[in-house]
């Protein structure tokens, strides 16, 4: 009976494990890909374009225009304040408004925003008919639809509509590179880097490693092969002609108000049209700091769940049904890497059992017969050495784009945030799975949003 019982968690860790190891396999390869395109496409900058440009030497734009800023904001009161004041004391453009959609069953919010905006005409409060919370998109249609309406009364088209949230700490400089750009390019996306919350440097900071790869990476090779290029839904521009067609094409709103990430879906529907994006890592004055977005990420284990809930469902389940496969290979792949979180969850979640059950037959058959565990096959044995030279490498690339955008001290913290990064994907991809059927049977969807931090001290760009 005994020896029944440890042949069944022998075989049953056998399976769990080579699953695993195909499935690590698969996406191992997928990731070199990717690391091989950005190092040649890195290296063949390097020799192409010798002299390094900077937000201080950009060339001006030919047609300089005015800038909208829209941030959606429901339940924002502790941010939003300080939020707008620093956008206005830090924006290094001569023509833009910040539009605030709020809600009005959000007294707070509303009196937040109220505050600064009577003290500064360049904030402009909209307050939608709803109550809240609807989702994001349907708050930013309610700011397209006074943005229209302040045009016609004032006579001057906006020449780009920039996202922003409540909790964002802008650059000083990216106005002026949306005004330069924005005649070139239909979406332009800044990098989004994370602050290092010192409180959190395990949950929140796994952000931080995420983003350095993300955004110091994988953007750059989607826009080197050609693929759409996904916006991130804060830091980037739109041209006005740009929104103006996703409009046209949705029948007047830019934003799908059944999305819960609005953002990411108008940068592939830009694709879809053919209209170009770019992601733009550029350096500012005298090539420091990049010309970025900085904001505080959830600290907490059930925060960062819940937000990675929300991107699971929005991009790798209904952004499946909802955008499709358009388009050619390329961005068939990137589309499908953008779709693989909850496989990979899957894949991660099976290695962990694997491990575990491997342990307890190995431990229970030394216990009843005095015996080693029990060998593995010669190719799964293969296999395994295999993925593991893949996860050194994989940890070597983490450590590098961690170290170039935050420092030796992070980059060593991140080899053991990959384990919590595993944990947070596995608990979102359940509840991602559970979520999802019950969203598909119920209209309206509402706003899941995570509360929000502003910084007491903003960091020096």
């Amino acid at each position: 009976m005994a020896e029944t019982a440890l042949w069944l968690l022998d075989t049953a860790a056998r399976e769990l494990l080579l699953f695993a190891a195909v499935g690590l396999l698969i996406g191992g390869i997928d990731d070199i890909a990717v690391d091989l395109i950005w190092l040649g496409h890195s290296l063949w900058r390097r020799w192409t374009r010798p002299v390094r440009v900077d937000a201080l030497t950009l060339a001006p734009p030919r047609s300089p225009g005015r800038i909208a800023v829209l941030i959606g904001a429901w339940d924002e009161s502790a941010v939003i304040g300080a939020m707008l004041r620093h956008a206005l004391a830090t924006f290094d453009h001569g023509d833009y408004r910040i539009y605030v959609g709020a809600y009005p069953n959000d007294p707070a919010t509303i009196a937040a925003v109220r505050l600064v905006a009577q003290a500064d005409p360049r904030v402009r409060l909209v307050i939608g008919p709803h109550a809240g919370p609807t989702t994001k998109a349907d708050c930013l249609n309610q700011i397209w639809r006074a943005l229209q309406a302040d045009e016609v009364a004032e006579g001057i088209a906006y020449k780009a509509i920039v996202l922003h949230d409540a909790e964002d700490v802008v650059h000083s400089a990216e106005l002026r590179v949306f005004d330069v750009l924005s005649e070139r390019f239909d979406l332009v996306q800044l990098p989004v880097l994370p602050l290092v919350d010192r409180r959190s440097r395990w949950i929140s900071g796994h952000y931080c490693d995420e983003f350095a790869e993300a955004h110091g990476k994988q953007l750059v090779v989607r826009e080197a092969i050609g693929a759409g290029m996904p916006s991130a839904g804060v830091g980037c521009a739109l041209s006005r002609l740009a929104i103006q067609r996703i409009a046209d094409a949705a029948g007047g709103d830019p934003f799908d108000a059944e999305s819960l990430t609005e953002d990411y879906e108008i940068g592939l529907r830009l694709a879809d049209f053919g209209m170009r994006g770019i992601f733009v890592r550029l350096p500012a004055a005298g090539g420091r700091s990049l010309v970025a977005v900085r904001a505080y990420f959830p600290a907490t284990l059930r925060t960062a769940v819940r937000q990675k809930t929300r991107w699971m469902i929005g991009i790798a389940l209904s952004g499946w049904e909802r955008l499709g496969w358009r388009g050619g290979f390329a961005e068939s792949w990137m589309r499908l890497r953008d779709r693989r979180a909850v496989l990979a969850a899957i894949v991660l979640a099976s290695a962990y059992g694997a491990l575990a059950l491997g342990a307890i037959a190995a431990g229970a058959r030394f216990v009843v017969f005095g015996q080693g565990p029990t060998p593995l096959p010669p190719s799964l044995d293969l296999l395994l050495w295999i993925n593991l030279a893949m996860m050194l490498w994989r940890i070597a690339m983490r450590m590098a784009m961690v170290r170039s955008a935050y420092g030796w001290g992070e980059a060593l913290r991140s080899v053991p945030r990959m384990v919590i990064g595993n944990i947070v994907a596995m608990m979102a991809a359940r509840r991602a799975l559970f979520q999802y059927a019950g969203l598909r049977a119920q209209r309206p969807v509402a706003w899941d949003k995570t509360g929000h931090v502003f910084p007491a001290t903003v960091p020096a760009e």
